[in-house]
């Protein structure tokens, strides 16, 4: 095709008429085409062959006898570990090479397998030398390939009883004169005899072949094996020819693999199961008789998958797919392989048991889930702050300049109210994404829960009746008790709206010691002691399906205008903050237990140390104090610009750290105080005000930020002389801490003495 092409374009080039030209342009450009279509087709065609004999050199890699592949010619395509182990097989080298380590007519023995096999698809041939046996199986696994089985059997056979089998042997000269003869030759022969011709009844000897031996009465069917023994003599090996037996089924070794496999047809039909699938599948041999009863949840149809596979598409690739078996939820991982039995096209299906492999790739999505959920509920909520200062301190402005009894003073009223309820929900989920403030310190749960018994029974009603059983003994914890108040709460609160007909609600303590770490769920529980807190209802219970959602943001089961979805959520983030654990088990018609697992606090306890009373603050006059604000979000810089200014302070502002650096370096430029968003673009706020310290030591700084104060901490060392005010803050909050910092530092200048 490629010399047609080419002699098309030359000619082309030489035509005179167009009309002829075009002609061998356009023969050219097929017979090119036509070339290249046929080398991708054999490409194509050598690719699935060897895809092929890959995966059935999987079904061999552990096999113990020595196994390789070879090509019509000999060479060796692969092998497996025994093959590497035992024979020093390699691919690369020829066949002949590997089997003249065992007997010197390799050529004769690799020619008669190979062209039986071939003619039969597999055929084998057993070699007897004086101190080893040599079985030879060839299979045709392709048109262009074999597979070699090489068994050196070096010990003495046995036959049924266990008994050592002696073949007959005798040494022989020139000329085929008898040298010498052992024990099992002689009862042979009926005693010694000079000539090889004198046993065989059908000279002359051709060695590999069938010969009658001994005399017309006795005479047997051996098979001979001659093999050189030096200085002119041959060793002769008389090896009786097995008795024709039953053929086995031709599934007997697929039936016995210890791994499960499925025969299935290019349209779905389970031709035939193994007992190891038949034990993983539970499979009815009269009823499972389509691979769509067994499995499902490919994402497309198993027949359109099958028919792929048949056509030799997409066979390297496993599957994962769940048997539709209703008492537990099982996975399998599917490797199809297609072969080809009496002319027709099957696939066999290896199957491997991933129930446990998808446990752990859900647990890890559902962990790689809860962690982006909260970073992004900490981003959020930040920017949801920002928003919030604005918008309820630009109300704070207004209601200045209004009196209650103004028309518009209700309408500002539901607004600031509206606008502290989304920042009660803003730091929900600051609680979920663990990225509030807590302020932890030694707590005694027994006393914690004791206190909130009244307002509890008054969040649960009169219908549901709350049940508080403690242990005496408790030791204590370490955690933020308003946060904890609040965890207690939300949990009492999901129990009592599980139970709209009335029920008990059960609160327990206990205390529990473990000596080994505790695996539950995904949650890996360190050993040690631990102070447990039970909130157990008998209300309508959770659905299994829903259980690992419960403590995801905005999920909830409730109608629409009953809940948020963040009570639990909260719940969810303050026991993980605090360091603890919590389980849920759930019972749908029989209600649920939530299980909080706190680590007992080992601190020793530490009196408090009274400290002087602090000398009063001269509160700073009306209209003093110059005040450097900086702030990336214009809306929250122009809030607390009026406010400030508001109270008689002189406000500079600055958008960026950058910009603030470069007012600071006008040396006749009076500030009195800092007051700076912790998160900025380019310098964040503990950075720029470092490097203004060393300009203006003694200014104090008010930090302003939407997240936790936890995260400013963690922008470096503490910075001498500062407050923190967390966003969303009102008028009168930015004014006093404000105030408060000039006159820390008016005292602190007071007491400075003059030199």
């Amino acid at each position: 095709m490629l010399i047609c092409a080419c002699v098309s374009a030359g000619l082309a080039i030489t035509a005179p008429a167009n009309g002829v030209r075009s002609l061998l342009v356009f023969a050219s450009i097929a017979f090119g085409c036509a070339f290249f279509w046929l080398v991708a087709l054999r490409n194509l065609s050598l690719w699935r062959q060897k895809r092929s004999l890959n995966h059935i050199a999987l079904l061999v890699e552990h096999d113990v006898v020595p196994c390789v592949m070879t090509d019509l010619q000999g060479l060796v395509l692969q092998t497996n570990r025994a093959g590497v182990k035992k024979l020093r097989a390699q691919t690369g080298q020829m066949l002949r090479a590997l089997i003249e380590m065992q007997i010197v007519d390799a050529a004769g023995l690799i020619h008669r397998v190979q062209t039986a096999a071939l003619r039969q698809g597999i055929a084998s041939e057993t070699v007897v030398l004086p101190d080893r046996r040599f079985d030879v199986s060839a299979h045709q696994v392709g048109p262009t390939a074999l597979l070699w089985r090489l068994d050196v059997a070096r010990s003495a056979d046995t036959d049924a009883a266990g008994l050592a089998t002696v073949y007959p042997t005798l040494t022989i000269g020139r000329g085929g004169t008898v040298l010498w003869m052992n024990a099992a030759a002689r009862d042979l022969a009926g005693g010694r005899v000079r000539s090889l011709e004198d046993l065989i009844t059908d000279p002359p000897l051709r060695p590999g072949q069938t010969h009658r031996v001994g005399t017309d009465g006795t005479a047997q069917d051996f098979v001979i094996n001659v093999h050189p023994a030096g200085a002119g003599r041959e060793e002769v090996v008389f090896v009786p020819k097995p008795i024709p037996v039953p053929s086995l089924p031709e599934d007997m070794g697929f039936e016995t693999l210890p791994v499960p496999l499925l025969k299935v047809s290019p349209q779905g039909d389970v031709t035939n199961v193994n007992r190891c699938a038949r034990d993983l599948l539970h499979a009815d041999a009269e009823r499972d008789r389509s691979l769509s009863d067994l499995m499902e949840g490919l994402g497309r149809s198993i027949p359109d998958w099958l028919a792929d596979a048949a056509a030799g598409k997409g066979l390297g690739r496993s599957e994962f797919l769940r048997l539709t078996r209703p008492e537990r939820e099982i996975f399998v991982q599917v490797t199809l392989t297609r072969v080809v039995e009496d002319g027709k096209v099957l696939l066999v299906a290896v199957l491997n048991d991933a129930t446990e492999l998808k446990s752990l790739e859900a647990q890890f999505v559902q962990s790689q889930k809860m962690q982006a959920i909260g970073q992004l509920a900490g981003g959020v909520a930040h920017d949801f702050n920002n928003l919030l200062t604005a918008i309820s301190g630009h109300c704070d402005l207004l209601l200045l300049r209004h009196d209650p009894g103004d028309p518009e003073y209700g309408d500002l009223v539901q607004i600031h109210q509206n606008a502290n309820r989304a920042a009660a929900l803003v730091g929900q989920l600051l609680a979920f994404s663990r990225k509030q403030t807590l302020r932890p310190e030694r707590l005694e749960l027994r006393d914690i829960l004791s206190d909130l018994t009244h307002l509890l029974n008054r969040l649960v009603g009169e219908k549901i009746a709350l049940d508080l059983r403690q242990l005496p003994a408790l030791p204590p914890i370490r955690a933020d008790k308003r946060q904890l108040e609040q965890v207690i709460m939300n949990l009492v609160v999901n129990a009592r709206d599980a139970m709209s007909k009335g029920g008990t609600i059960l609160i327990e303590t206990d205390h529990r010691i473990l000596n080994t770490p505790l695996n539950q769920g995904r949650a890996h529980v360190p050993a040690g002691a631990y102070v447990v807190v039970r909130v157990q209802d008998d209300g309508t219970g959770i659905a299994a399906d829903k259980l690992e959602k419960v403590f995801e943001p905005f999920y909830t089961t409730k109608r629409t205008g009953e809940g948020t979805g963040l009570g639990l959520s909260t719940v969810y983030g303050i026991v993980k903050q605090t360091g603890g654990f919590i389980f849920v088990d759930s019972t749908p018609g029989r209600g649920s237990v939530f299980t909080l697992m706190f680590p007992v606090c080992d601190d020793p306890v530490v009196e408090p140390i009274i400290a002087p009373e602090p000398p009063r603050p001269i509160p700073v006059r009306h209209g003093d104090g110059v005040v450097l604000l900086v702030e990336d979000e214009a809306p929250v810089r122009a809030f607390a610009s009026r406010a400030l200014a508001h109270r008689g302070f002189r406000v500079i502002e600055a958008s960026t750290a950058e910009d603030a650096l470069e007012l600071l370096k006008d040396a006749e430029l009076k500030v009195d105080v800092f007051v700076t968003d912790v998160v900025m673009p380019g310098l964040d706020g503990p950075s720029w005000v470092r490097k203004a310290r060393q300009m203006r030591p003694e200014v104090p700084v008010v930090f302003m930020s939407g997240y936790a104060e936890d995260v400013f901490k963690s922008q470096g060392a503490r910075i001498e002389a500062s407050a923190f005010l967390a966003k969303p803050f009102s008028l009168t909050e930015l004014t006093s801490i404000v105030n408060q910092q000039l006159a820390i530092q008016g005292a602190t200048e007071r007491q400075t003495p003059v030199q």
